[in-house]
């Protein structure tokens, strides 16, 4: 009997001593799992914080240069007016103030028959010039100019002129030039010199 409860207390401890020994494997594999659990985590924050750092410079990039552009070569606002003259009108006066920023404005004056476009600008070199908003190549388009900083840019060909430029030359797709002159503290267009434009603005037999 002594030798069977000592086989049995034998066989009890060796198997306490094999659920031992078992149990180490079984704390290393978990003890894995979770360092890889955790080194996982680790490399998928790492991807997103360098796609966060690189959307941060991008974004602040484009911003860089979008800003130095439209520093240097800003599409400046247009402002449009409709004038209209009475039967005893034979001339519109312009305050010289008004174009001390260097800014186009764009006029259309309502002729008989037909609607007349034109602009005034104070040119980098000082001077205030009128033009009507057409030329000689792309008037049959109707589309006109539009102001990129210091030039006019024709809207149906790309092409820029200098604001120096305006009243200046004519002919190919320069803007046409308008009389103006400045009395006071006016800049003067008659009537007459604006229908002399019609031309550019009669689109009924245009092809």
């Amino acid at each position: 009997m002594s030798r069977k409860k000592k086989k049995t207390k034998n066989a009890t401890a060796s198997g306490q001593k094999a659920e031992v020994t078992r149990s180490t494997p079984d704390s290393d594999k978990m003890a894995s799992k979770k360092a890889a659990v955790l080194g996982t985590e680790k490399k998928r924050h790492r991807p997103l914080a360098v796609i966060l750092t690189c959307f941060v410079l991008v974004a602040g990039g484009i911003y860089f240069v979008i800003h130095r552009t439209n520093a240097g070569n800003s599409d400046t606002p247009v402002v449009q007016a409709q004038v209209s003259a009475n039967a005893a009108a034979t001339e519109f006066a312009y305050p010289v103030a008004l174009f001390e920023d260097g800014n186009a404005r764009h006029y259309e004056y309502k002729g008989p028959g037909v609607t007349i476009k034109y602009f005034i600008l104070k040119s980098s070199d000082g001077v205030i010039r009128a033009a009507f908003d057409a030329c000689d190549v792309c008037w049959r388009a109707g589309k006109g100019y539009f102001q990129v900083g210091d030039n006019m840019v024709c809207r149906n060909c790309g092409q820029k002129f200098a604001s120096i430029r305006v009243n200046e030359v004519k002919g190919g797709c320069n803007p046409s030039p308008l009389t103006r002159s400045i009395q006071g503290n006016n800049v003067v267009i008659r009537i007459n010199d604006i229908l002399e434009g019609s031309q550019y603005f009669n689109f009924s037999g245009r092809i």
